[in-house]
């Protein structure tokens, strides 16, 4: 994704105040040293605003400002009483400045840290003679306390950008890093959607208040010349939205709720484009557009390095943290931050857990869940365990349940009519696992609307006629049309939904393979690499390693730069030959299973042929047989040959796909496979499904044998438990382009 746009906006900036680019480059950029270091002080002020009287008020800020404290006091190891957060009216305009002034400016020192946070509603709006470009502004709770202006406009009280970075500049810490959780410009069409949006579109003919200006320029003065900030924003263009998720028991921001999800959970040291661009992966999973970035040069992007910088040291991943002890320590109070968006709606009762660095004869065993908190029973399965339980503890995953039936929840649009809506729920009503509710009211994994006629020039060529309202489709949660999905014009709404039965079905089939994902909880030694093969020799693309692979230095080129690190979303050029490089690096032999979606949303898998050569007449039997891999050996996947090779193709769309690696045969899935009526033909093949919903049950059904034994044997019937001492999935997302 390109960032002129945001060139445009910080050049001046950075010219102001003698910068050049590559002095740019040399400090700033290492958002995960400047949090881990060990200082004197880390400070923080964390700012969040819900209500806005005069609209619709933002429900995910305030969760956003917790969610940073929490990781940056047990994470970063900041004292709580050097994070000072501002929330609704305590966070004005002047609190903001004077805050950042008293708490940041006043007391920091060059070898400290600092933090800054803001969430809330952003806006565009003209300042002195930037009146076609303008400027962007941070919304605070002054947003109804426009003043008049004697031009017939308002005058507006809000904290300039430029204002902001010239605050970073004007104190000593050398180690700063900001994050906007914000947009700026409202989008031109209404498109369906389940996502919030933090934007404010502010009148043309609104100035901003004179005092905002006068304090900008006093902090001009003041500004001391070192490393700029880090600066990460939620959208990479003045097009993108940064948008609000509600989730299992709460709304938070998509950017703040993955970054600090992925904080939690990652080891180091990695790049902090190489975490964009898992953080970008994972927005594109829950259907979002928007892809968070980092303000800096494009031409220095690759070469800004965390090989020595690690995000803790010593530490390991964890999905959340012992936060209160209760009944003499038989139970715990949990923070479950680190549990991925998608599966910590299945975090509930039997899920198990086990304190990092103790004995794993104890587990903590979830006995209800609130949003992010839960409450565990603290179970020893020995008796001659000494357990303690301690606040502060990381904790990470050891059983994961999962129930058998998992619903695809669809939302419905609210520009649909309620006729429309009566007539929508009961049509999915018909489908099997398929739930509906009221877009942005509750969780969702897509939406159902209609297209308005202004998007008739993003459908495929096929169908790429006039538009009208009257033509339904089905959406990502940000609004992406999913391929295939839209009607022909007058098409009856309940014919549309049963159009969709096929495509319901790969997508819920994708939605229960992705609760297999576990990369940093599986004990497993995996590692697996997307190579794309159009060439002499393969060339990598991406690598995704269980937490228990050892680490090793990233090797570099002779400017120091990494091979092969990506820095935006993976691309993938349509034609290319594909395969995965797969490494199994324990010391037990590894089943694997491939399943995925291509770029018509469809479901593939891996179709493991060969043929058996021990017939003993002339017929040719071609069998399905599972794929294994020893211990310390690689294979590739699918291990094909010239003719039968895996090709990108399709449309020029999102690709997901999901490895998984089991310690017991997936023999119930290959039975399943056998009914898809393919011919075989001796050659590994990722095909399309006819069937993906049985085909990803009877995986379920593989890894839940392969998991059971009797420390576990207690599940209910209707779940699965997944150890994670036995599989271990790692997923894929990339672009066809």
């Amino acid at each position: 994704m390109k960032r002129r746009s945001f060139l445009q906006r910080f050049g001046s900036i950075l010219a102001a105040l003698g910068i050049a680019e590559a002095e740019w480059f040399s400090y700033g950029n290492r958002y995960y040293q400047a949090l881990a270091q060990s200082t004197s002080r880390k400070l923080a002020l964390l700012v969040g605003v819900n209500k806005y009287s005069s609209r619709s008020e933002l429900f995910g800020c305030l969760t956003d400002v917790e969610l940073q404290k929490e990781l940056l006091i047990h994470r970063f190891g900041f004292h709580p009483s050097d994070i000072l957060c501002l929330t609704n009216e305590q966070a004005s305009r002047d609190s903001t400045e004077t805050a950042f002034v008293e708490h940041i400016t006043q007391q920091a020192k060059p070898e400290d840290i600092v933090m800054f946070h803001f969430s809330g509603y952003g806006s565009r709006m003209k300042v002195g003679n930037l009146i076609e470009t303008g400027e962007n502004a941070l919304i605070t709770s002054d947003l109804d306390s426009h003043k008049d202006n004697p031009k017939n406009g308002k005058i507006v009280d809000y904290l300039l950008e430029d204002t902001l970075l010239w605050l970073l500049r004007s104190q000593s810490a050398q180690k700063t890093v900001a994050i906007l959780d914000t947009s700026f410009s409202a989008p031109g069409t209404r498109l369906p959607t389940g996502l919030g949006m933090r934007v404010f579109q502010t009148p043309g003919s609104a100035e901003i208040a004179v005092e905002e200006l006068e304090f900008q320029k006093q902090m001009k003065e003041k500004a001391i010349i070192k490393a700029p900030p880090v600066l990460l924003a939620a959208a990479s263009n003045s097009k993108q939205l940064a948008r609000e998720i509600p989730c299992s028991g709460f709304t938070a921001g998509l950017f703040t709720y993955i970054l600090t999800q992925y904080l939690w959970e990652t080891t180091p040291a990695k790049t902090v484009q190489v975490s964009l661009s898992r953080i970008n992966a994972r927005i594109q999973l829950l259907g979002a557009q928007q892809q968070p970035t980092l303000l800096e040069p494009q031409k220095f992007q690759q070469k800004v390095l965390f090989d020595k910088n690690y995000l803790i040291s010593n530490s390991k991943s964890a999905q959340g943290v012992i936060t209160d002890i209760e009944d003499n320590g038989k139970v715990v109070d949990l923070l479950l931050a680190g549990i991925a968006p998608q599966l910590l709606e299945y975090a509930n009762s039997n899920s198990r857990f086990s304190v990092i660095n103790e004995n794993e004869n104890t587990q903590l065993i979830l006995r209800s869940r609130s949003g992010l908190t839960a409450k565990a029973d603290v179970y020893s399965i020995s008796e001659n365990t000494d357990f303690h339980p301690k606040r502060g503890q990381f904790i990470r995953e050891n059983l994961r349940v999962l129930p058998h039936s998992i619903d695809l929840v669809v939302a419905l649009d609210h520009e649909l009519k309620r006729i429309e809506r009566v007539d929508a729920t009961s049509a999915f009503a018909g489908f099997e696992n398929i739930s509906t509710v009221i877009a942005g009211e509750q969780p969702a994994d897509y939406v159902f609307g209609k297209l308005p006629s202004s998007q008739a020039k993003d459908l495929p060529t096929s169908i790429s006629i006039m538009a009208s309202p009257n033509r339904y489709g089905l959406f990502s949660l940000g609004s992406k049309l999913i391929p295939n999905t839209v009607g022909e014009e007058g098409e009856a709404l309940k014919l549309a939904v049963q159009r969709l039965e096929a495509k319901l079905n790969s997508l819920r089939s994708a939605k229960m393979w992705r609760l297999t994902d576990n990369e940093t909880s599986s004990a497993l030694k995996v590692k697996a690499c997307l190579e794309i093969n159009n060439s002499l020799s393969p060339r990598v693309l991406v690598q995704r390693q269980t937490g228990s692979v050892s680490v090793k230095k990233t090797k570099t080129n002779k400017d120091g730069v990494p091979r092969s690190l990506p820095a935006d979303i993976l691309t993938v050029p349509i034609g290319s030959r594909m395969h995965y490089r797969v490494q199994n690096q324990g010391d037990t032999p590894l089943y694997i299973m491939l399943l995925g979606l291509d770029a018509n949303r469809d479901a593939i898998a891996l179709y493991p042929w060969y043929q058996d050569k021990e017939v003993k007449d002339s017929r040719t039997q071609i069998l399905l047989k599972n794929v294994v891999i020893n211990p310390q050996e690689s294979r590739i996947i699918p291990q094909t040959t010239v003719g039968f090779e895996w090709v990108a193709k399709g449309l020029v769309s999102w690709c997901e796909t999901q490895l998984i690696f089991s310690t017991a045969p997936f023999s119930k899935t290959l039975q399943a496979l056998e009914k898809n009526n393919y011919v075989g033909n001796g050659q590994e093949q990722v095909l399309k499904l006819s069937n993906p919903v049985e085909v990803t049950e009877a995986v379920l059904k593989d890894l839940h044998k392969a998991s059971m034994n009797e420390s576990n044997n207690d599940l209910s019937a209707d779940s699965y438990g997944l150890d994670v001492n036995h599989w271990a999935s790692l997923n894929f997302v990339y672009q066809v382009v």
